[in-house]
């Protein structure tokens, strides 16, 4: 078989359609422009054109749309080559009611003053060294290495090809990016679609047409064996290998954990560290225990904009210039909010970590509280809760967190908080959780890679000085007990497509002595692809892409959960699939599915830590729960000490169906009325929001 030639697009003109979407709340705008093949020359300089373009507060198109239009939260641009052809994409999603009419003009302003303005040399260095710690970071672990080495196989002829790939980038000119802007992109036909709330026609871009999309039908599937199906006869192809024969298994892997060293300034800041050489990487994070749990209750989301506001300058550099200045240096720092943390994480290649510390101490230490950048983040902000308040797996999830702890417990919130309460929060708020919150005796620092660890303690010790420890006091956590009988809950998603499924209640905190074991337990019913949810419900039903189910604790009792999005006209049959199971569940496995979780779970410890992030994982656990440094080898041995009643025992413990919050996210027109029969009692009607609908109210999602 030959390869294929490559088949670039040409187009004669530009092509204008658009599509009303039952759930967009939000109108998107794509500009499509056709390009080479990858490899060659000219998609390395359009990859790195699309970063100029569009990354960061200095690109045009970031400029013109999101600062001085305002028409929407963020910007997209990239280079998509493959085998026979590629393209340049450029995507905006507006905020709501904006005209993409307005959108396309505003990138056409971007173009425009790209070529005007152009770029310099220092912004394509900077794209440069973030191009090449990217590079190292996708081949850290075996199986990167093996998927690159193998693509490059097959579609450059040798896996050697490794070598000259990064090396292509750094070539990259600044007279290759400005011409394959003029020979790919300006004045260049395109494709452009607009796709639209329905009912929001007047939104689309001028001279779009329609494009036909034919919206299927919700007709109820029974369940039944599909019979009369003509069978195809599949010849077999000639092999040497029998593969009807399993080969025999090799030995058990012996795990080898790397050492995990410690530290301790006096300001109370604890720091943990794995000393790691294969590549010239550095990973490392600041842990700060809080997060939502810290919020009050009145203002849910400060601790969630505090770690974007912090992100947007320090006390010496303008939000451009703290960019730039972590750009420059081919490194990444990024903030972000959880439950129970606020986390500072960066990584860059350790010839650049001296360089890079300082910057994370400034942005730590030295907050600016820019104004004009707090009012964008709370726009910003507020148009992704209402986004995700358009898709049902995340109302799915949020109203399950309602449901299992309770309306009063913090952690029924999202860390985003609600469009309300976002709204109030001013930036004085912001600095009261600032000098509230943050404080070394709550933090651990945790550091990975290429770097000695007397060389990253030393780095960090301008904090012990410099960072004042204070008193935090936390919330006490009261948990939620289970429902004393099962219940059925339903949220309206009109003509939705797919039901979101969430089983479950409230378990198990990770540190549980019976986290793990419920775990292993869980592991055939819905902990992997081969579990039995899953092997139903997708491999002999085709019902979802997935179903899974598992232990989520953290210092508090988390959930257990169970949950698939379904096609809709299977919403019944899968209730009934899940109530079934976990049922018969609780009647324990076959020794031959228990031999089959203990081989799986054993043996995926073999690569376990070879990538930073996974040895960063190993570090956190260690750090936040106080786990003994070889914890992986004592669950490795709750594993092969299970036996076939020890899992039973724990599966009629833990598998409680008689006592599980049962939900369902989807069309209630034709899904609501079937579900009564599933023996759960009478579905209460819920809205988004996880509030009760009164009998006779509308229940569109608004």
């Amino acid at each position: 078989m030959t390869d294929p030639k490559p088949w670039p697009v040409k187009l004669s003109e530009t092509r204008r359609v658009y599509h009303e979407d039952n759930f967009a709340k939000s109108p998107e705008l794509n500009m499509v422009f056709p390009t080479p093949q990858q490899y060659t020359k000219d998609v390395y300089a359009l990859d790195l054109l699309a970063r100029l373009f569009a990354d960061g507060k200095k690109a045009p198109l970031y400029k013109v749309i999101v600062e001085e239009k305002r028409l929407a939260p963020s910007v997209s641009a990239s280079e998509g080559a493959n085998e026979l052809a590629g393209v340049f994409r450029i995507r905006i999603r507006a905020f709501p009611g904006k005209s993409l009419t307005d959108v396309e003009n505003a990138i056409k302003e971007a173009f425009a003053r790209f070529e005007r303005d152009g770029f310099m040399e220092r912004d394509l260095a900077r794209i440069k060294a973030k191009t090449e710690t990217d590079f190292y970071g996708g081949i850290s672990s075996l199986l990167g290495k093996s998927f690159q080495l193998a693509f490059y196989n097959e579609y450059k002829g040798s896996p050697g090809f490794i070598t000259q790939d990064l090396q292509n980038y750094l070539d990259v000119s600044h007279d290759d990016i400005m011409r394959v802007y003029g020979e790919y992109v300006k004045d260049n036909p395109y494709v452009l679609t607009s796709f639209l709330p329905k009912g929001q026609a007047n939104l689309v871009a001028e001279n779009s047409v329609e494009f036909p999309v034919v919206e299927e039908a919700i007709v109820a599937e029974k369940g039944e064996e599909k019979t009369g199906v003509a069978q195809i006869e599949v010849p077999k192809i000639p092999s040497k290998f029998d593969r009807t024969k399993e080969p025999p298994k090799g030995p058990d892997p012996e795990i080898k954990l790397p050492h995990i060293w410690k530290d301790k300034f006096q300001n109370g800041l604890r720091l943990y560290g794995i000393e790691q050489h294969e590549l010239p990487l550095v990973q490392f994070s600041l842990t700060l225990k809080g997060g939502l749990l810290l919020d009050n209750p009145d203002l849910i989301g400060v601790a969630n904009l505090i770690t974007d506001e912090m992100m947007q300058g320090t006390k010496n550099k303008t939000p451009v210039e703290l960019e730039e200045a972590i750009d420059d240096l081919g490194a990444r720092i990024r903030m972000y909010t959880t439950d129970e943390s606020i986390v500072i994480q960066a990584n860059c290649l350790a010839s650049r970590f001296d360089q890079l510390v300082p910057i994370f101490e400034e942005i730590l230490l030295e907050p600016r509280w820019d104004q004009k950048e707090f009012e964008r983040l709370k726009r910003q902000t507020i148009e992704s809760i209402n986004r995700r308040n358009a898709q049902p797996s995340a109302i799915a999830s949020n109203v399950f967190r309602k449901l299992i702890y309770g309306e009063k417990n913090i952690l029924s919130n999202s860390t985003l908080g609600t469009p309300e309460s976002v709204q109030k929060i001013t930036i004085a708020d912001l600095k009261n959780y600032y000098e509230r919150y943050f404080s070394p005796s709550v933090a651990y620092l945790s550091v990975v890679g290429d770097l000695p660890r007397e060389k990253a303690v030393a780095a960090f010790k301008a904090l012990e000085q410099r960072w004042k420890a204070r008193k935090v006091t936390f919330p006490e956590f009261t948990a939620q007990t289970r429902p004393e009988k099962a219940h059925l809950y339903f949220v309206d998603v009109p003509k939705a497509k797919q039901s979101e499924i969430r089983i479950g209640y409230l378990a198990l905190a990770y540190t549980d002595p019976d986290f793990y074991p419920a775990t292993v337990m869980n592991y055939k019913l819905g902990g992997s692809f081969n579990g039995f949810l899953n092997m139903i419900l997708r491999e002999e039903k085709g019902y979802t892409y997935g179903a899974r189910s598992g232990f989520r604790g953290s210092e508090f009792p988390g959930p257990f959960v169970a949950s698939a999005a379904v096609k809709s006209n299977t919403t019944f049959e899968s209730m009934k699939i899940f109530k079934e199971q976990l049922t018969r569940y609780r009647n324990g496995v076959s020794e031959r599915d228990l031999a089959f979780t203990k081989n799986a779970l054993v043996k995926s410890n073999a690569r376990r830590f070879e990538t930073l992030g996974a040895l960063m994982r190993l570090v956190n656990n260690v750090a936040r729960y106080g786990l003994p440094d070889d914890y992986i080898k004592q669950r490795e041995a709750v594993v092969r000490d299970m036996t076939a009643e020890k899992l039973k025992t724990l599966a009629q413990k833990y598998i409680v169906p008689e006592h599980m919050v049962y939900l369902v996210v989807g069309d209630a027109e034709t899904q609501l009325e079937p579900l009564k029969a599933l023996g759960l009692g009478e579905p209460v009607l819920l809205d988004k929001n996880g509030k009760p609908v009164a009998k006779g109210e509308k229940t569109t999602m608004k």
